[in-house]
């Protein structure tokens, strides 16, 4: 009898670099397990050019990678994600490999020249939308794959810990 590969893992295999640090077991099978209400984690208020900056300088001080979320609290993906990276298993991680800092942006038109220092000049495509970036460079790692967790709540919560396992070495 075939069995069928989930087109998630198919995704995390065709892009997954081979020296990839695995990623948490992740307690939860479903969204529905997450604390609720969801959070709401953009700040509307932020200087966004600003917290970006002390976050690629803590990153570099601490040879993290910069996880830049870029998003809205109107949009259920973004909060899942918010939710997630609260979820204590995946929160270890998080907080050993990358520097999170949270940008809102409006109705995706607010705080876009975030995105545009990274070459994402368009309109963005989806949210959220996750730079993962290595601060020493400046360097984004996963161009092409920026919207990857547009539609997070598609995804189970392993998928997502998967994702965000595959750009640590």
């Amino acid at each position: 009898m075939r069995r069928l590969i989930p087109v998630s893992l198919l995704m995390f295999m065709a892009f997954s670099p081979a020296n990839a640090v695995p990623a948490p077991k992740i307690a939860i099978s479903n969204f529905d397990q997450l604390a609720h209400p969801l959070p709401m984690p953009y700040n509307e208020r932020a200087h966004a050019e600003k917290a970006v900056a002390e976050a690629r300088a803590k990153a570099k001080k601490a040879n993290k990678l910069l996880l830049i979320d870029l998003g809205g609290n109107w949009c259920p993906d973004c909060r899942i994600l918010g939710g997630m990276f609260d979820q204590p298993d995946l929160k270890r991680f998080m907080d050993k490999h990358y520097e999170i800092v949270t940008v809102d942006v409006g109705r995706f038109d607010k705080n876009l020249s975030i995105p545009a220092h990274y070459g994402l000049n368009d309109r963005l495509k989806g949210a959220p939308t996750l730079l993962i970036v290595d601060p020493k460079t400046d360097k984004l790692l996963n161009p092409g794959h920026v919207t990857a967790l547009a539609d997070a709540r598609s995804m189970t919560p392993q998928a997502i810990a998967d994702w965000l396992a595959q750009w640590v070495h």
